[in-house]
């Protein structure tokens, strides 16, 4: 069987890495990542969600947030992430025969019934949330007293999650660290076993504060950005020489991605290079992310394709792999990207996908046509309702700069027909609301 490493960067900018035409011209060379891009496919039209909770719900579940309910971050104590209707595909692997581990940041609920060891994995590290909340305590009138201590935490399958200390600043900068060296001791228990394995490593950089582990500060010369960005190439770098140390790379799939399009903040921003946009918008910069496989054997060295693959696809291809059977009893929004992978040079199964920010339908996109339904540039511009859509032909308008919609206007109709498919869908399968508590909906067993 083959084992599985998926590493999920945190709002990694398409334009950041080398070989994605970053790297050295961003003051970050990231040698590791760039000859990980040699060793497998770089997929240049990999597409998720709009934000870290909607994308990680795609993930995990093979569907988009608008279904789940994952649609957006809540402060602690506040439901929010995915219920336990919802089956994850930890959940699936594990009934394979894997053995799951996650170390990094979760993001799908921090009640004790929704944390990473609750839904599928066996050990878990990290922050069950998200990095600005280390800030929190050292933010003068910080009041503990109504204001939860943010923390990192650890848990086993079976047992409740525990508290392992104060997640601040301090904590912030060396949290990869922390996550890489969990993950090396997982694959090193693993080798000692037959039993395949499921490694996700969801790290904490580039989200704000970007901040560098002491020993990578002033690393470029350029800013903490840029020492983080290295940073984390490494980390990436130490993951890749533990799999050829204990001679499992060539029966390990390696996926490299990003869970959204680049942070959007000063003086953290990061860049979508090519494309334009950020996070938290509709813009193809912050749909269209990294994402690098290396499968030895199944997926040719220093293949590059434009083929569109969604996040979601992530979850319905891995359990595939995994020789696992997705759920029969609800809409799965993702598809089998596996022939593709092993022939890149062949076509993707997906032409297109509706893109929602909460529970707004943002976009369509289809084949090399972006239609926007509403407009927003910039997060927090405020979006402008089109009564007029705008038409992008991506090919030869990546900025997204001339609505091409009376010239182009044929393609209304395919897009317009694969939205209304899924909004019947919707309506035949009623989403799950943002917050519903878990109480609410049918449970699915502990495992």
């Amino acid at each position: 069987m083959t084992n599985i490493v998926l590493v999920l960067a945190d709002n990694l900018g398409w334009g950041e890495l080398g070989c994605y035409g970053g790297g050295a011209l961003r003051g970050a060379p990231t040698p590791r990542i760039d000859a990980l891009a040699k060793q497998g496919l770089l997929l240049q039209n990999f597409n998720v969600e709009s934000d870290c909770i909607p994308t990680r719900s795609a993930l995990m579940t093979g569907r988009h947030p608008i279904r789940t309910g994952g649609v957006k971050s809540q402060p602690p104590g506040v439901p929010h992430g995915v219920t336990r209707r919802e089956v994850l595909l930890p959940q699936l692997l594990k009934a394979q025969g894997y053995a799951t581990a996650m170390f990094g940041k979760w993001h799908l609920g921090d009640l004790q019934q929704r944390l990473p060891n609750a839904r599928g994995f066996d050990e878990w590290y990290g922050i069950p949330r998200t990095s600005h909340e280390s800030r929190h305590t050292e933010t003068p009138g910080f009041d503990p007293s109504v204001s939860t201590i943010p923390m990192v935490m650890q848990g086993k399958s079976g047992a409740p999650s525990e508290d392992v200390k104060v997640y601040d600043i301090k904590a912030r900068r060396l949290i990869d660290s922390e996550l890489i060296e969990h993950s090396i001791a997982f694959l090193q228990r693993q080798a000692q076993s037959r039993q395949p394995f499921f490694l996700y490593v969801p790290l904490t950089h580039l989200h704000f504060p970007t901040l560098p582990h002491p020993e990578f500060a002033g690393r470029s010369g350029v800013s903490e950005f840029a020492d983080s960005m290295m940073e984390m190439d490494h980390r990436v770098g130490l993951l890749l020489d533990e799999l050829d140390r204990l001679d499992v790379t060539k029966d390990t799939l390696f996926i490299f991605a990003s869970d959204n399009g680049p942070e959007f903040r000063l003086p953290d921003r990061g860049t979508a290079g090519y494309w334009e946009g950020t996070y938290h918008t509709a813009m193809e910069g912050g749909l269209r992310v990294p994402c690098i496989l290396r499968w030895p054997g199944q997926i040719s060295a220093g293949t590059v394709s434009n083929e569109m693959v969604h996040v979601v696809d992530m979850f319905v291809t891995l359990a595939s792999i995994a020789g696992a059977s997705i759920p029969q009893d609800r809409p799965i929004d993702g598809i089998d990207q596996t022939a593709f992978l092993r022939n890149p040079s062949s076509k993707s199964r997906r032409e297109g996908f509706p893109f929602y920010i909460k529970q707004e339908l943002r976009a369509l996109k289809w084949r090399q046509w972006k239609l926007h339904l509403m407009w927003e540039r910039e997060p927090n511009d405020g979006p402008i309702k089109l009564e007029s859509p705008y038409l992008f032909d991506l090919l030869q308008d990546p900025k997204e700069s001339r609505n091409v919609l009376v010239e182009q206007s044929w393609v209304l109709e395919p897009m317009q027909k694969m939205q209304q498919a899924f909004q019947q869908s919707l309506r035949e399968h009623p989403p799950i609301a943002p917050g519903t508590p878990t109480s609410s909906v049918n449970q699915q067993r502990f495992l």
